[in-house]
């Protein structure tokens, strides 16, 4: 895809939504309470007072969980829409985002559904795997004297890594090829992920050399793309995160002059404040790393493309103008 920097500027937002790239982490830091003049220690609220403060931070503690689930949920949903926007600025070499979300919502919302429930089972093969050990291990006394049953905690120990590092391989390789292969048929044919799912088992048993060469081709470039993301963000950290937090420093040295602590606005207000320059910071890394955006999914659709002749087609066809739908690409989407 030729360099145009709106191209690049939706790219990389559809891109970061869709979560073609990994998430980075954030920094903290924290205020201290001004002290009394004369170097006095501060006043020690009494624990009546102090159980109104509590309350209140446990409230706050809650509202943002509260907040936090909602905005991942609304996240996931963002993104699976986004996926098919991906897929379509693919195929079309053109990234329209309004006329793909408009034409995507039907297979984003199931893709949403399948995801979650991904997540949920997910998250209840890790507990079972976790818990049934660990039950066992109550069972036989085990975790009662640990030091007397080091030798078959350790070795509980390492089967219960194995069994979960081969659950957590299985599953993201579940949830790669669902976004490889499962999404241009949902695109293409308006089925559901498990129909999908089907089509796509049958696929690879006729071939299962050339999909297990793609995934393992797919685990090298993506150490690569790692390390130049890893790179890239490294340039961009440079750039804006060290101005950013010299700004930030210069703000805590001015609230506590002026005899800020953290309450509840002060903490509502970094919160926001850090979302927004993490939103930022993460837009940036995005809008350097838009060609690692591109190639991946590149990189799927047109190896399923030689074995799903529907795709091979619309690949195939002529362009038409910016703007429209290829020939064929928009047959019984929603």
């Amino acid at each position: 895809m030729p360099f145009r920097i709106g191209q690049w500027t939706k790219l990389a937002f559809v891109g970061l939504l869709a979560g073609e790239l990994g998430s980075s982490g954030f920094n903290r830091s924290n205020f201290r309470l001004p002290r009394h003049p004369g170097g006095t220690p501060p006043h020690i609220e009494l624990p009546g007072s102090l159980g109104a403060d509590v309350a209140l931070l446990i409230a706050l503690i809650a509202a943002v969980a509260v907040a936090a689930l909602a905005i991942g949920i609304i996240l996931t949903y963002v993104g699976s829409v986004m996926r098919f926007v991906l897929f379509d600025s693919i195929v079309t070499r053109e990234c329209h985002i309004r006329w793909s979300w408009n034409r995507r919502l039907g297979p984003g919302w199931r893709y949403f559904v399948w995801k979650l429930l991904y997540f949920v089972l997910g998250a209840v093969g890790i507990g079972v795997l976790v818990g049934i050990p660990l039950a066992y291990g109550f069972a036989k006394g085990w975790l009662r004297d640990p030091k007397l049953h080091v030798p078959e905690l350790v070795l509980s120990g390492l089967f219960v890594f194995l069994v979960l590092a081969v659950f957590g391989v299985t599953t993201a390789v579940i949830l790669v090829l669902t976004k490889d292969f499962v999404i241009p048929q949902m695109a293409l044919e308006d089925v559901d992920v498990m129909e999908g799912w089907q089509r796509l088992w049958a696929m690879m048993k006729i071939e299962k050399g050339a999909y297990v060469a793609y995934i393992a081709m797919k685990i090298v470039l993506a150490i690569v793309a790692g390390i130049l993301v890893s790179v890239a963000a490294l340039v961009v950290g440079l750039v804006f995160v060290i101005p950013t937090a010299a700004l930030g420093v210069l703000a805590m040295v001015t609230g506590k002059s002026a005899g800020l602590t953290w309450n509840a606005h002060t903490i509502t207000l970094a919160v926001v404040v850090g979302c927004i320059l993490l939103g930022i910071f993460l837009y940036l890394v995005s809008l350097v790393s838009v060609p690692v955006i591109v190639f991946f999914p590149a990189y799927s659709i047109y190896f399923f493309a030689a074995r799903y002749p529907r795709l091979s087609a619309v690949l195939n066809a002529a362009w038409s103008p910016a703007g429209q739908v290829p020939a064929g690409a928009a047959q019984r989407s929603p």
